[in-house]
């Protein structure tokens, strides 16, 4: 199988060329440092997962480039807030349009009806990228070892620090353990493989040993019964990232809210 990260990465860099064309760098980054001169605040995602009992983040995920439309329907306005009603600890929300029906929009919609943390999900190659998530009022970014170097990781979160975003570097395989040492906020084990989308929740138990025990720990994907997450937290993680199996309810809020219940 073709691997779907490379053809995704190299897409998002003639996606971004063509961003910065509309609205280039010194605009934007000026819009932001002006956000950040008033003192629009961002929310600190580790910490509220570190402090929620239940710790989910909960994904407003519409698509996804191996099962197609998940819920083309889904509503920015109404599925983020009635995720926190139900008790999300956090939110992530795609904004990779492509490949996973999202938009930058749906974070601008959801940010003044909720008050967690959102987590821009895409794939960030560049710093223009972070400005982008401070400005539609994203509180952290993701950054994957898969499609980045030890160096740019540590160069774009240092960034992303400066503009008061949270970093969740995402690592899946063995071969990425070294990332685990860069300053960033949170350590995300991904349980679906990029390429294949294979997708096994043992690689979280594989990779626990292998992560710093101060740094906030978040298992992503392949999560779907409240047992597994039960057994995920006595292991030492304090976040878990789900999208596909609230996604693909008719009330994702509501199966959120029926899945709290049962931890």
């Amino acid at each position: 199988m073709k691997d779907i990260l490379e053809e995704i990465v190299a897409h998002k860099r003639i996606e971004v060329a063509e961003q910065k064309e509309q609205v280039p760098a010194r605009e934007l980054y000026a819009i932001v440092e002006k956000m950040m001169a008033e003192g629009i605040e961002a929310r600190s995602m580790s910490e509220a997962l570190s402090g929620d009992a239940h710790g989910i983040i909960a994904e407003f995920k519409r698509k996804s480039p191996s099962k197609g439309w998940i819920k083309e329907e889904g509503k920015p306005e109404i599925i983020p807030l009635s995720y926190q009603q139900n008790g999300a600890a956090a939110l992530s929300i795609l904004t990779d349009e492509k490949y996973f029906g999202g938009s930058m929009e749906f974070v601008k919609i959801a940010r003044p009806l909720v008050n967690i943390p959102i987590l821009r999900k895409d794939f960030v190659i560049d710093e223009y990228q972070l400005f982008q998530a401070r400005h539609i009022g994203a509180d952290a970014v993701l950054l994957i070892a898969a499609d980045l170097k030890k160096q740019e990781v540590k160069a774009l979160t240092t960034i992303a620090h400066e503009l008061k975003l949270e970093v969740l570097l995402e690592m899946h395989s063995l071969e990425e353990q070294d990332y685990a040492e860069l300053d960033v906020d949170m350590l995300g084990i991904n349980n679906r493989n990029l390429g294949s989308f294979h997708t096994d929740v043992q690689n979280s138990f594989h990779m626990i040993s292998r992560l710093p025990e101060e740094k906030v720990k978040v298992s992503e994907s392949g999560i779907g019964k409240p047992e597994t997450i039960k057994l995920l937290r006595a292991a030492g993680y304090r976040g878990f990232l789900m999208g596909e199996h609230f996604m693909k309810q008719a009330d994702p809020g509501k199966a959120l809210g029926e899945f709290i219940a049962e931890l």
